[in-house]
């Protein structure tokens, strides 16, 4: 095919500057490879500040008690359900990229698969810790698991819906993980091969598995990832139906609602999808990966925000015509109240960030433009972030005026959302350090044909 009709039916390499198998291999892995930039260090040493400082506050709560937090009797959970589902729903990407678009031989996910499954690990590992912390008693967080003793085999309330969190989190994680690690045994023996450190060899000599890299091994290697690629994907869709079903069980107007699922869903993706934008415009650019994370593949994510932009904003209308076709004048008033109520600041941050800031990407210059696709995943964030406050707070005026207050957060609060990003990007800082966030066997095998070099 010649490049003027490629160029005319929009295919773009997804492995740009000509370059040969070995300089792929040796790009990819010269973070790992050298010492760390200053700008690696700085980033590392603000995020492990913040986190450092979480941690403080986490142990000052277990200390004093859960009364320091903003927490009353309406809104029992606060920040931690917030910031619970808003990590959880971060991670819905890298499942989606790494998994469903796998099934469907997507090239262009090759470039950021790698990175996008780590920030799904990472990320429900920061949610799972906000469960673990919210009990009050961290220590007794073994008691959400069922296991053998003394009060019965199975002590755990399957009613609850903090089991339904436990087994979703659980479940979802040990899938991701060992999707991720699959993936990553190829590169982890290239990185083996490479090093003469005697230390740093034998660690990655055991984290490779032996991997020879015969045809049997890449056989294999390709089953499992198809078999847990499809056990995958159905995990994407119920992973935050389930934590949607922790509010639409309840009686609560504003929450009562069959929407929230597929809203949930549709949700997760966009705050997941602008996640890894972010994650990706800083990456490519300080470790120079330009010519492998293309502007082609945060085009394409960019589509999807644009499109799950629009679902979700078909969602909040939806919220308001069902509340009004109800007829149930609580129903009514919750979602009056949610817009022009004293949380209503935080609704129309939530529609501006979420409805309006992606209809830019129908131009395809502001799409194709860093600064500008940089900005609005940031707003998308921030919006994804303020839908689950709304969605929490607005309770505070539900049809028992008794239970009617504001809920007011505390200094701690702030630290402990703000801890939880510190904490998200010390993980990922250290990821992009020990192993290659560009999968290098992957991203081989949708180069233009050539002739190659060794690897």
């Amino acid at each position: 095919m010649s490049e003027a009709i490629k160029k005319e039916l929009d295919i773009v390499p997804l492995v740009e500057g000509n370059k040969t198998l070995k300089q792929i291999t040796d790009e990819v892995l010269k973070p790992v490879d050298e010492f760390p930039t200053k700008l690696w260090w700085r980033a590392f040493i603000l995020a492990i500040t913040i986190t450092v400082i979480d941690f403080a506050v986490i142990g000052y709560l277990v200390y004093e008690g859960l009364y320091i937090l903003g927490i009353n009797n309406p809104v029992g959970w606060g920040f931690f359900i917030v910031n619970f589902v808003f990590w959880i729903g971060i991670g819905h990407a890298g499942t989606l990229i790494s998994a469903v678009l796998y099934l469907f031989r997507q090239e262009w996910r090759t470039g950021i698969n790698r990175a996008a499954e780590a920030m799904t690990i990472f990320a429900v590992m920061v949610a799972a810790s906000m469960l673990i912390i919210h009990v009050g008693r961290p220590w007794f967080g073994f008691w959400l698991f069922p296991y053998p003793n003394e009060r019965g085999p199975l002590w755990v309330n399957f009613r609850s819906p903090l089991i339904w969190d436990t087994f979703a989190v659980s479940t979802y994680l040990t899938i991701s993980l060992l999707f991720w690690y699959l993936g990553l045994v190829p590169d982890i023996a290239a990185i083996r091969d490479r090093t003469n450190h005697k230390i740093k060899k034998m660690v990655y000599s055991v984290l490779s598995f032996g991997w020879v890299g015969s045809n049997r091994a890449w056989t294999h290697l390709e089953i499992v990832a198809m078999i847990l690629a499809a056990l995958s994907t159905p995990i994407v869709l119920s992973v935050h139906s389930i934590v949607s079903f922790d509010f639409a069980i309840s009686i609560l107007p504003g929450w009562h609602t069959t929407i929230f699922p597929p809203y949930f869903v549709a949700g997760a993706v966009f705050s997941g999808f602008a996640m890894v934008v972010t994650l990706m415009v800083i990456t490519r650019e300080v470790f120079n990966l330009k010519q492998l994370i293309t502007m082609k593949h945060l085009e394409n994510m960019n589509k999807v925000i644009m499109v799950t932009g629009m679902m979700v904003g078909l969602a909040y209308s939806t919220e308001f015509f069902i509340a009004w076709y109800s007829g149930n004048e609580y129903e009514g008033f919750t979602f009056v109240n949610r817009a022009f109520g004293p949380y209503g600041w935080a609704y129309w941050i939530m529609v501006s960030c979420n409805v309006i800031s992606p209809q830019i990407f129908w131009s395809k210059k502001l799409r194709t433009s860093i600064p500008v696709m940089f900005v609005v995943s940031i707003f998308v964030n921030i919006g994804m972030w303020f839908e689950r406050f709304v969605i929490v707070m607005t309770t505070h005026r539900d049809f028992l005026p008794s239970s009617w207050a504001l809920y007011i957060p505390t200094i701690y609060d702030y630290l402990m959302l703000l801890g939880s990003f510190g904490l998200f990007f010390v993980l990922f800082l250290l990821f992009t350090r020990i192993l290659p966030v560009i999968a290098i066997a992957e991203v081989k095998t949708v180069m233009p044909k050539k002739e190659g070099g060794h690897h």
